[in-house]
């Protein structure tokens, strides 16, 4: 194909062959999804853009027309999925000038979110109205991810090999696809294979849940059905509500393990290991108004004491 053609080539082509060039086999499936997802939203607002057609106008209307429907930081991740591609395109020459340049990020008004997070009192409040029943269920799930901070895809692959209850720990090395329902897959980064140390009432309850389990199959669910992520939030706003607390999603009982144990005193360093994150700067990032609250406290506490001082 000669540099003209490629010059008057359709965007979504163009954009089609670098997501496969470029990030086939080397991002997760997850985030391939959502290359793949941009894709078609390029497909659908601009069907017959072309590449030499690419300027600093159309590329911002291009953005305008995808905020219309989407909040500001999905149109931002949006725009940064396109960026990576056009960039290329201008080292190759078949854009002049770089068209993503000073883009203005918009988007519509948010809804009203979730809460992040439970406090200790609205925690409690939940677990004591679960339904732990004999047999393990969805209650128990709910149960582990608060004690532990796990992500919703590595406590779906938990297996009974993974449960270690002489040591009360639990191994993380894997997650569920319960995205495509291909079974197991690799944790989200190396960081994120871990073990995580359980209270001994925790590991007593789950010795007898799971002894009489296949080993290597996951003990939450039946392999043959497809999971979903909303079916588990529907379930927990009900939870939510009959307890009469704000309401969470899983992902939030992540954030409420976090959370507590920032509040109570255990290191960002620890925390980021319990939950599985690259790096510090991770966890600083996630819960920065909670370490700005616990800062307040103390530099509190730090006056109170040189004032007591003579």
């Amino acid at each position: 194909m000669s540099e003209q053609t490629l010059n008057t080539e359709l965007f979504h082509i163009y954009y089609k062959r670098w997501i496969s060039v470029y990030k086939e086999g080397a991002i997760r499936q997850v985030t391939m999804s959502k290359y793949l997802m941009t894709h078609q939203w390029v497909i659908q607002l601009v069907p017959q853009l072309k590449i030499c057609e690419l300027t600093r106008i159309s590329y911002q209307r291009l953005l305008n027309d995808y905020s219309k429907t989407h909040e500001r930081q999905t149109t931002m991740d949006f725009h940064h999925q396109l960026k990576g591609a056009i960039l290329d395109a201008v080292d190759e020459g078949f854009i002049d000038r770089d068209p993503t340049r000073k883009a203005i990020i918009k988007g519509k008004t948010p809804r009203e979110k979730k809460s992040k997070y439970l406090n200790q009192f609205e925690l409690h409040t939940l677990l004591a109205n679960l339904n732990l029943s004999q047999d393990i269920n969805w209650d128990w799930f709910i149960l582990l991810v608060a004690k532990t901070g796990m992500r919703f895809s590595e406590a779906l692959a938990l297996t009974p090999k993974d449960f270690d209850f002489t040591h009360q720990m639990l191994s993380i090395n894997k997650t569920w696809d319960y995205k495509s329902n291909n079974g197991f897959l690799p944790t989200k980064n190396q960081s994120s294979i871990r073990k995580i140390q359980r209270d001994w009432k925790t590991v007593i309850r789950f010795s007898e849940l799971i002894k009489n389990l296949p080993e290597d199959k996951p003990i939450f669910f039946d392999t043959t059905h497809k999971i979903y992520n909303a079916t588990l939030n529907d379930m927990l706003t009900r939870m939510c509500k009959k307890s009469k607390i704000p309401i969470i999603s899983i992902h939030g009982l992540r954030h409420t393990h976090a959370s507590l144990l920032l509040f109570a005193g255990v290191s960002i360093a620890s925390v980021a290991r319990r939950l599985g994150h690259a790096s510090m700067t991770t966890t600083q990032k996630t819960y920065l108004h909670i370490i700005q609250e616990l800062e307040n406290k103390d530099v509190d506490l730090v006056m109170r004491s040189l004032s007591e001082l003579n």
